[in-house]
């Protein structure tokens, strides 16, 4: 079976962070909000589209250490699984470099400082879903520890927001990565089996 995953990608690290769930979610919840260029009440306007619809998922991920202490693994005995709870919650922070080279440059007065820009984080559930993802919050619940109060066992919900093409520039890898997302939704909603609507209302019916 495969399983679900968060990477991080920045330009400095391919791979900025690797966060594979040790056990596959049971669900998700996905909402997706319309992005209607007719909201302002013009019926001109009322069918029209400004993009793709905002996308938010929201997945609880359990982490556990018991497999690992079983098998004398010796991190998960020295430090339980503060590294991948501390992998997750990186995708939150800029880098520590980007902090203190800002700071530098704030105390020598620079009147700009450009925020910095955090990795591209990949949400990856199966071939058919990699998107582009800004992790908008994270709750970490820990639920066992061990004789260091180092944690062994916790529940994280994530709160993901889909980064479309309304979000990121042309350039951007992320891009192509959503527009190919949307491409092969729409081939699945083609090829999902069509009821045309007589069949549905019944008799010869003609909408247009």
């Amino acid at each position: 079976m495969l399983k679900g995953a968060l990477v991080g990608v920045d330009v400095f690290n391919a791979v900025a962070g690797s966060i594979i769930f040790q056990y596959n979610p049971d669900s998700l919840s996905r909402t997706l909000q319309v992005q209607g260029a007719g909201e302002d009440g013009a019926r001109s306007e009322a069918l029209r589209l400004r993009g793709a619809p905002v996308e938010t998922i929201k997945l609880d991920v359990e982490l556990d250490a018991t497999d690992p202490l079983e098998s004398n693994d010796p991190l998960a005995t020295s430090v339980g699984i503060h590294p991948q709870l501390a992998a997750l919650e990186m995708l939150l922070y800029p880098k520590s470099a980007l902090v203190i080279a800002n700071s530098v440059l704030m105390a020598a007065g620079s009147l700009e400082i450009v925020p910095p820009v955090s990795p591209l984080t990949l949400f990856i559930w199966g071939p058919k879903r990699v998107l582009p993802v800004r992790v908008s919050d994270i709750t970490v619940t820990e639920e066992a520890y061990d004789n260091n109060l180092n944690p062994l066992r916790a529940r994280v919900a994530l709160s993901l927001r889909v980064l479309s093409y309304n979000d990121l520039s042309l350039t951007h890898p992320g891009y192509a990565l959503f527009l190919t997302h949307q491409v092969i939704k729409e081939t699945l909603a083609t090829v999902s089996g069509t009821t045309s609507v007589a069949s549905v209302l019944g008799g010869n019916v003609k909408l247009f």
